[in-house]
């Protein structure tokens, strides 16, 4: 089963089983793993959604012998990162981890979690699903990309720096987003000769904001999947350059990603889109891992890097509803 909402809608999304093509495709970060979902897209209302109360109970798997990374392992993995960016002169590396919830013999309602992700973030592609053992939900606001069928136009946008919707933006901040929009516009320029950028501004989700820029192209059909190619993993997941970058994720966080920082395809009648999948949970029996993460610069600091992670967190944590 999977259930989704598109940013600013509040019409509830499922697959029903009519046909077989792939509407809804989740990839992993590595792109290892491809979890597709047959069947037509269809609305559902919010009554005909809660008649299947589904909760933790139903899972099939516990998490067993997990250990946490707690604030001084992270804290410490991050020097050492941010030596490794030094000593290679990089841009930004981004690296995450994984904190644990604990239901501590409760039971996580997933159907009212889903709810409320939709309410607190109306303007994010939220999603739920479980397919053969696997149980994930995520709210994030980050477009791989948006391709209009009729007029071939193709969206995106430059999503990097994290801070409390209070607080103001520094130099790590916007020098964090700078390689990420310089290198969506690279990638681009190789496909179109028709390209419009717009001014990088505040984009706010829930407890914090991004620095944003958007991006509009002219491309051909043929080409959308190569773009998405060479725009997955972009500097705002994984860091520049990409192979090294991705070569020092392993090397430093010791776990895979699964589909965290891998995106989701999303195809209707009009549009082809990706979003980035972020923000997000794995939920079992027993517990959940939520998968969180920033962009290390030079300039970072270890302690407000643990901060950003934290504010991330609370995005699915405030929402979780226990039974």
């Amino acid at each position: 089963m999977v259930y989704f909402k598109f940013p600013f809608s509040e019409n509830i999304c499922t697959t029903d089983s009519s046909s077989t093509k792939k509407w809804v495709s989740f990839f992993s970060f590595d792109g290892s793993e491809i979890l597709p979902f047959e069947g037509d897209i269809k609305q559902i209302s919010q009554q005909e959604f809660l008649k299947n109360e589904i909760n933790t109970h139903f899972l099939s798997f516990n998490l067993n012998g997990f250990e946490e990374e707690n604030q001084n392992d992270y804290q410490e993995k991050l020097a050492n990162v941010i030596g490794f960016i030094k000593q290679n002169n990089l841009s930004k590396l981004v690296i995450s981890r994984r904190e644990l919830l604990n239901y501590n013999g409760l039971k996580i309602n997933l159907t009212q979690t889903f709810l409320n992700l939709c309410k607190s973030y109306p303007n994010a592609f939220v999603y739920f699903f479980i397919k053969e053992g696997k149980c994930w939900m995520g709210a994030f606001s980050e477009i791989l990309g948006k391709f209009n069928k009729k007029n071939s136009q193709f969206e995106t946008m430059s999503l990097a720096g994290t801070i409390s919707v209070n607080d103001n933006w520094t130099k790590k901040e916007i020098e964090e987003q700078k390689p990420v929009t310089n290198f969506i516009r690279n990638v681009l320029g190789k496909f179109s000769e028709n390209m419009e950028q717009s001014e990088t501004y505040d984009h706010v989700s829930g407890n914090i904001k991004h620095l944003r820029t958007d991006f509009k192209a002219q491309i051909t059909q043929e080409n959308l999947e190569n773009i998405i190619s060479e725009l997955h993993p972009t500097p705002a997941v994984c860091g520049i350059p990409k192979d090294l970058c991705q070569n020092a994720i392993e090397q430093f966080e010791k776990y895979p990603r699964k589909l965290y920082a891998g995106y989701i395809k999303v195809e209707t009648e009009e549009y082809i889109q990706y979003f980035v999948n972020l923000r997000c949970a794995e939920f079992f029996k027993n517990a959940a891992l939520i998968y969180v993460g920033g962009g290390i610069t030079a300039e970072s600091s270890v302690e407000k890097e643990w901060q950003e992670t934290e504010l991330k967190a609370e995005a699915i944590l405030k929402n979780v509803a226990f039974t």
